[in-house]
């Protein structure tokens, strides 16, 4: 009977027969082998005595290669482990060439170069450590929610609405590229496709979701959003996951607490399950702070910093606050900011950083933006300038939470359409819900590969979604 490395490292018990199989890690003088079945990053060590296994077999015996070891689990003789493993036969599974694999342990591959092997830096160290993270997050989303009653709604991925109004969307047709069917003033005659209107990949969730929470009460989703921005940034993906809880009768304060208590409950699920892998990426955080000059180094290492951020309230500041402080800092007077400061911008990544690694020190809740910057469905403020948005600055990435409470009234929404020039005739269906039953809501969106990015202390999206999907790529 096959046992997990990790069950066996966990297992207090010795002297025991088992069978493990994994891959090889490393092999040494000709007697240690460190295999790894990806349940822990910690490797067990088998001992081999050369003359009990099959030559054939033996010679096998590579980094990458899989194996099956049946054997008795004992104290260990040597330093670095507890128990090893004392191998009574060995069996081949999947050999490999010492010679072709991309992954050998004598050189440490850079970032960039598992990026190109993506299909392979899963047996990493760091990537094993954090795609178990990632699963951990998305265990305690849904965990978090279910607990507090929420309906998990399945938005669709196929739709015809631009919820961000951004227009940067991938299309969705079934039409011959080679020959595209014109209508007689010569636009797309989308009567003759598969959905005989014009559609897309979804950008976000949340108009449905607003349908679902204004009967439900309380509803999430979790699903895939794509984006066609031609952005190629340590932060932007074309396919990535979004987390967007929407709450009937809420209102702006109500969600900005629902925000913070979400983000801390799931890196605290984390901070409890994932010890391991937080330590193996806590360590190559500090390889790589010593790479940098010491005015740039990080003053807390990534086991801290999450702790800190469970522990304290977040910063709360409105945007005119958020400028006023920008206005006043040494970065805006020296001229070192790379875009401008003045009321009415939109916060760039630069000024995000500034505000929450400089100048408060932790995570920052911004509020009341300008309407001109925000998207339609946010509820217009008193001012008639700002809207009741907030989102939440995470340090090291800046921007990780974006939500408002959304317009409840039905001629203030039509309003905002018309001056952003939203067609009304599409959007009939979500001006029903402020026509028949209106209620004050709102919601938030969490980018789920942001939030892995700032629990892992990766500093590259790409390198924290299994196959990254960005401009020019779109391998495997």
């Amino acid at each position: 009977m096959r046992k997990r490395i990790k069950d066996i490292l966990l297992d207090e018990a010795v002297d025991y027969e088992i069978t493990i199989k994994g891959w090889v890690r490393s092999f040494r003088n000709d007697q240690f082998l460190a295999l790894n079945d990806g349940s822990t990053n910690t490797n067990l060590q088998v001992v081999v005595d050369k003359n009990k296994i099959e030559k054939e077999v033996f010679n096998e015996i590579h980094a990458g290669a899989s194996f099956a070891v049946t054997g008795k689990v004992i104290l260990s003789q040597g330093k670095g482990q507890r128990v090893e493993l004392v191998a009574e036969k060995l069996e081949l599974l999947g050999a490999c060439s010492p010679d072709d694999y991309p992954l050998q342990l004598k050189n440490r591959p850079s970032l960039e170069y598992l990026r190109e092997h993506a299909h392979l830096r899963f047996r990493t160290n760091a990537f094993g450590a954090i795609f178990r993270i990632r699963h951990h997050l998305a265990f305690a989303v849904h965990e978090f929610f279910h607990k507090k009653e929420f309906v998990y709604l399945h938005t669709p991925i196929i739709t015809t609405s631009d919820a961000e109004g951004a227009g940067e969307m991938f299309h969705v047709s079934t039409l011959p590229l080679d020959n595209i069917p014109k209508t007689e003033d010569g636009k797309v005659d989308y009567k003759k496709d598969f959905f005989e209107t014009a559609t897309h990949l979804t950008v976000s969730g949340q108009l449905e979701a607003e349908l679902g929470a204004m009967a439900l009460g309380q509803v999430y989703t979790f699903g895939p959003t794509f984006r066609a921005e031609n952005s190629n940034t340590t932060r932007h993906l074309a396919e990535f996951w979004m987390i967007e809880p929407e709450v009937a009768f809420n209102d702006l304060n109500d969600n900005i607490e629902l925000a913070e208590e979400f983000i801390k409950y799931i890196i605290n699920h984390v901070l409890d399950n994932c010890k391991e892998d937080l330590e193996v990426l806590d360590q190559r955080l500090k390889f790589e702070e010593k790479q940098k000059p010491q005015n740039q180094r990080q003053e807390m290492g990534l086991i801290e910093k999450l702790e800190f951020v469970v522990n304290n309230d977040f910063q709360r500041i409105t945007y005119t606050e958020a400028i006023d402080i920008l206005l006043d800092s040494k970065p805006h007077k020296k001229k070192k900011f790379q875009y401008d400061v003045a009321w009415g911008i939109d916060l760039q990544s630069e000024h995000e950083r500034y505000l929450v690694e400089q100048h408060f020190k932790k995570p920052v809740i911004v509020t009341d933006y300008p309407k001109d910057i925000k998207a339609f469905y946010m509820r217009m403020n008193e001012d008639n300038k700002t809207v009741a948005a907030m989102d939440i600055l995470a340090p090291g990435i800046g921007e990780i939470v974006g939500g408002s409470q959304r317009e409840e009234r039905l001629d203030y929404l039509i309003k905002r359409m018309e001056e952003m020039q939203i067609p009304r005739e599409k959007m009939e269906w979500y001006l029903d819900i402020r026509k028949f039953g209106t209620a004050p809501h709102a919601g938030f969106g969490l980018g789920f590969e942001r939030m892995v990015l700032f629990v892992t202390g990766m500093t590259n999206i790409r390198d924290v979604i299994p196959f990254p999907r960005t401009p020019g790529n779109a391998s495997f």
